[in-house]
């Protein structure tokens, strides 16, 4: 199927939308933190031996390239891990948004070798899950106030960085398979 045939949502969000779960349990945690850890190498497996070519295509119309969708991962983690890190040392700390389709269009984020974000997103994603895993229960239901989103748990970012890093690797693969790259 060309990336032009299939239906935009399914292109767009090829896992679904995220669903945020009504709660998580010490089992349910477990497996999202094992899903942040596994990521890096599941990014890694989606871009392998792409050529800068198919690096610069776009996964659907209108969409980001492969490219940026690599370099977005670890920028939009990064700010995730600040705001999850200050959750914890702040009492319902304001974090600040960012225009992630702005980051999406700096020079670096558009043509730099996409192997200095794996590496970013590897390391990135290895501290965050340390911290996560020498946590109590408890401290996953402190929060931050996002400006758009009010007040976010850190159970409920959980969740949605987990989905957040399936979701893109997912838009890779299903190009990857549409165009047969594989």
């Amino acid at each position: 199927m060309d990336v032009s045939t299939a239906p935009a949502e399914n292109l767009q969000y090829p896992i679904g939308r995220f669903l945020k779960p009504p709660e998580i349990n010490a089992g349910m945690r477990e497996s999202l933190i094992n899903a942040l850890a596994a990521a890096p190498a599941e990014l890694r497996a989606a871009v392998r031996g792409l050529k800068d070519l198919q690096l610069d295509t776009p996964y659907r119309p209108g969409g980001w390239t492969i490219r940026q969708v690599v370099h977005h991962l670890p920028d939009s983690h990064m700010n995730a891990y600040v705001r999850f890190k200050l959750a914890l040392t702040e009492e319902e700390p304001t974090v600040r948004p960012y225009d992630e389709a702005l980051w999406a269009e700096l020079p670096e984020a558009r043509s730099h070798p996409i192997e200095v974000s794996l590496r970013l997103f590897d390391a990135l994603q290895e501290r965050w899950v340390a911290c996560m895993r020498g946590l109590p229960e408890a401290a996953f239901e402190r929060r931050y106030r996002h400006p758009v989103d009010g007040l976010i748990s850190l159970h409920h970012q959980l969740a949605l960085y987990s989905w957040h890093s399936r979701h893109h690797t997912a838009q890779i693969s299903g190009l990857r398979r549409r165009m047969g790259w594989e």
